[in-house]
């Protein structure tokens, strides 16, 4: 079976760019007209899909030939194409960066590349970049180019002239300060942190729609995937699922994996001091746990709470922010010491540059997982760990990567896990 819907895959010669921005503005321009438009992010991400989702007014979904796997991604590509208008998939770093790269992915399901690049303080050099990035592989399907932060018609007019005619022009996006997206140290605001970002996503579309006419690409035939289906592994389970602006890095393909497991999913707010509910087993996702800390260090009766929860033999999921939440102490970025839910003992402690990046895959006994790590903070605690993850890709590939820690049925660590890569293990991880 096959399913045809037009599709583009938004890329760019380098991270900055303005891929989110211009497939936001795309997403938002098609949607408003009455469009279905599905966006999908090439690679780990849970804040650019947020941003993707108010777009478009649809979930956004990622897909990646190493995370998620080449039938995961043919099977989401194929279900959007049956019943959307448009596709669109956000790149990731440089259209060639990385092993596997958002070139390899555009390639394995024929989806023609729309190259953004940052045309400020730039002239015809502009074509030349756009040439180099289409011919650089020449079975790489390609539609054309888009300026961002242009500085006038008349510069719009400098660009699009000086491209080759086989190179399309998909318009300009000019410098606009107010709809620029506001970022923070692991990349842009959560979507509920922007107050105005529907006003910002508006601005955009309307530059677009006022620079080129014909924006629609052409159809992309997409193949069905097969699928082994998952078993209901964890029917009548209840997985409590810490979620607001301090637990917000949630893949929507993570619960939709639980709800295919049988799982029942109750959600809570540890901001809000929303008790834990009632539950068989918890998950604490990363986020921003940082910037909520004064918050969270009033938090006792949820730690509590999960301390009399974990001592029954029940589990526990804590990822990154998730997991910096249960050790004694979360030092913030300003040097100030909060007290944590002292489910672990250490601290953690935020630092000034990057700690760790990457995609990284976790032999753990309910089976391997795979994932990605991507942290400003360091771990300082004298626990053993129960196994270490394995760095993918291009970064120190088959070296030791984060640790992951377990007591009783609580597993902890930075690694963001994507569930769809095992369900078994998985369903494991939530069962007593």
């Amino acid at each position: 079976m096959s399913a045809s819907c037009p599709a583009l895959f938004i890329a760019a010669p380098a991270s900055g760019q303005g891929k989110t921005s211009v497939t936001a503005a795309l997403a938002r321009l098609h949607s408003r007209q009455g469009k279905r438009v599905r966006v999908f992010k090439c690679g780990p991400d849970f804040l650019d899909p947020q941003i993707h989702a108010i777009a478009s007014g649809a979930p956004c979904c990622n897909v990646d030939l190493w995370m998620c796997g080449a039938d995961d991604a043919a099977k989401c590509l194929y279900a959007a194409a049956e019943e959307a208008d448009l596709i669109l998939v956000e790149g990731v770093m440089g259209l060639f960066d990385g092993q596997p790269s958002g070139a390899d992915l555009a390639q394995r399901f024929n989806i023609p590349v729309l190259a953004v690049l940052d045309a400020r303080a730039m002239a015809q050099t502009f074509a030349a970049i756009a040439f180099g990035l289409k011919h650089y592989r020449p079975d790489l399907p390609f539609a054309g180019v888009l300026a961002n932060n242009v500085g006038s018609v008349g510069h719009a007019k400098i660009l699009q002239d000086s491209l080759p005619e086989d190179i399309g022009w998909f318009g300009a996006l000019p410098r606009l300060e107010n709809a620029a997206l506001p970022e923070r140290h692991l990349g842009l605001l959560q979507a509920a942190e922007i107050a105005d970002l529907t006003t910002r996503l508006d601005a955009m579309a309307d530059a677009i729609e006022q620079s080129a006419a014909a924006l629609m690409p052409a159809p992309v035939t997409f193949e069905a995937a097969a699928s082994a289906g998952v078993e209901p592994l964890l029917r009548g389970r209840r997985i409590a699922i810490a979620r607001d602006a301090a637990y917000g890095f949630i893949y929507p393909a993570n619960l939709d994996t639980l709800q295919a497991l049988g799982a029942e999913l109750r959600f809570f707010s540890p901001l809000a001091g929303d008790p834990l509910p009632e539950c068989d087993a918890v998950w604490l996702p990363g986020g921003y746990p940082e910037l909520h800390a004064t918050q969270l260090s009033e938090r006792h009766a949820l730690w509590q709470s999960l301390m009399v929860h974990v001592e029954a033999g029940k589990p526990v999921l804590a990822e990154c922010g998730g997991m910096m939440s249960l050790f004694e102490v979360l030092v913030d970025r300003d040097g100030v010491e909060h007290r944590m839910g002292s489910l672990l003992p250490g601290r953690t402690v935020m630092q000034k540059k990057l700690s760790a990046l990457g995609a990284q895959e976790t032999e753990l006994p309910e089976g391997t997982l795979r994932g990605h790590t991507f942290h400003y903070s360091a771990c300082e605690t004298g626990l053993s760990p129960l196994c270490h993850a394995i760095k993918r890709g291009s970064r120190g590939a088959g070296t030791p990567g984060e640790r992951v820690f377990r007591h009783k049925r609580l597993t902890a660590s930075y690694v963001h896990f994507y569930f769809p890569s095992n369900s078994a293990a998985v369903a494991a991880l939530f069962s007593s």
